[in-house]
């Protein structure tokens, strides 16, 4: 009898164009400063993205010449040094072979006993080093900070809850629950709150100071006038690096608070945590290492290709007692593939990809220094490019830079702020389809503004003074058209 599969026919001419195709990606990446940032996609090429599922086979030759001219041509752009939008980071080769080689192994970390799930423990556990939470911290890696942050806050919500929520479920709370974070923090916090049955109320927002951190005088107002009607203040949610100006809540004292006050403290250092390893500016963490759980993204200031997250809990036992559940498929053996804790008890996904070698192949080829070096060397950018908006004409900081994200904005005098906002848009827009530059844009306490997030290890301080007088000229031309219409 014959069966199919889906090895090839032809090992050597896989082989070839596997070289070619490494080949390939070493000129895409080595070459990417010479190419636009972004560019939009011509409909013919839209249209290639509307056919229907194949029924028949296809040369990989063929395939492969697609990819190019669909995929590598049109990309997002956030491996190019100037690209600037939202906070991404920039990868790093080193890590795309880590992926090539974790999808070749094929390992599903749901757990078990083999070496993907030993290392997965490892990079948890060197994560938590370079944090600086306790030894015996539990943790775990996920797709990004959004889950992240809900692994925390779930086990906050179980602990405080006064209840066995797994068993009893939500209708059983004897009171409701309250969680407390900055009016600056993530959106990802209201639908972590909400995916945990809780409800948007639940979640109150606390206001924020001239620094845009947290105002601790406000947080504990909340929190006396909430135990005051009966709620159970359960988990604060503290911010070290906000998405909008990458303000730093204070840490230490929101640890303090907390303990006084039996809260939950967890940590949204999606953005900010590793700042621990930068040596000039780990004191704007201090503090973190009390924290209960943190959420930090080594797909952020360590560079490894999306996607990867962690959760650092500093009770194992917490951790375990909101997420193990002993199936009968899957129980543990004293010996042979299941002889260790699955990983899917620290978690939500009993699937799980082998995230973790592309963070220890970048950690071990660079050291945990070097990226700590990085860090400080992007926030010295972030000053550098205020620094060049605070010298141009017509260009104005709006909010102080804590780190490497600048807002500023355009404006030459004259304009509402709807036209404002209009102006600026549209020189974000140019900025963008001419492949100079991609920038997000904000608006922080009522005021619109360009957004520079400066997570890029391939940016130069060239490129932040090509940006400052693109966003002159581009000014310039927009307001003359405006003027002739």
């Amino acid at each position: 009898m014959d069966y199919e599969t889906l090895d090839p026919e032809d090992w050597a001419n896989i082989q070839q164009l596997a070289h070619a195709l490494v080949d390939r990606a070493v000129d895409y990446t080595s070459k990417v400063r010479d190419r636009p940032v972004w560019r939009d996609m011509p409909g013919d090429i839209r249209d290639r993205f509307l056919t229907a599922a194949p029924q028949t086979a296809t040369p990989l030759e063929d395939i492969l010449r697609d990819v190019d001219e669909t995929v590598m041509a049109y990309p997002m752009g956030n491996i190019h040094p100037r690209f600037w939008a939202w906070y991404m980071g920039t990868s790093n080769f080193t890590g795309a072979m880590a992926d090539f080689m974790a999808a070749i192994q094929g390992s599903n970390l749901g757990g078990g006993n083999h070496a993907a799930a030993l290392m997965d423990h490892q990079v948890v556990q060197w994560l938590r080093e370079m944090v600086g939470m306790p030894e015996g911290s539990s943790g775990t890696l996920v797709s990004g900070g959004s889950v992240a942050n809900l692994i925390g806050l779930t086990i906050a919500r179980n602990t405080k809850a006064g209840i066995d929520v797994r068993e009893e479920g939500l209708m059983a709370l004897p009171k409701p629950l309250r969680f407390y974070g900055s009016d600056q923090m993530h959106g990802c916090h209201r639908q972590a709150i909400e995916t945990l049955g809780l409800g948007n109320r639940a979640l109150r927002r606390i206001r924020t100071g001239s620094d845009l951190a947290m105002d601790l005088d406000a947080l504990k107002a909340a929190v006396a006038d909430d135990r005051a009607k009966g709620f159970v203040p359960a988990c604060v949610i503290a911010t070290a690096g906000t998405v909008n100006t990458g303000a730093f809540d204070n840490l230490a004292a929101i640890a303090d608070f907390c303990h006084d006050q039996d809260i939950w403290f967890h940590v949204d250092g999606c953005i900010g945590a590793l700042v621990a390893i930068a040596p000039e500016n780990r004191w704007r963490v201090e503090g973190i290492d009390r924290a209960d759980s943190v959420a930090l993204d080594p797909h952020k200031w360590l560079h490894a290709p999306f996607e990867v997250g962690c959760a650092l809990i500093r009770s194992r036992s917490a951790h375990l007692a909101t997420f193990s559940a002993t199936s009968e498929y899957l129980e543990v053996t004293k010996r042979g593939v299941a002889a260790a804790q699955w990983l899917h008890d620290f978690g939500i996904q009993t699937s799980r990809g082998f995230r973790a070698l592309k963070v220890w192949m970048s950690l071990r080829e660079h050291g945990v220094r070097k990226f700590g070096r990085m860090i400080d060397q992007d926030i010295a950018k972030g000053a550098y490019l205020s620094g060049l908006v605070e010298q141009a004409d017509n260009l104005h900081l709006m909010f102080p830079t804590n780190i490497n994200i600048v807002c500023f904005r355009c404006d030459p005098g004259g304009l509402d702020e709807a036209a404002l906002k209009s102006l600026n848009i549209e020189i974000m827009l140019r900025l963008q389809e001419n492949g100079i530059a991609v920038l997000s844009d904000t608006t922080v306490n009522g005021q619109h503004c360009l957004r520079a997030a400066i997570n890029n290890h391939r940016t130069r301080n060239d490129d932040l003074e090509l940006l400052v007088r693109e966003v002159q000229n581009l000014a310039k031309a927009v307001l003359g058209e405006a003027g002739n219409n």
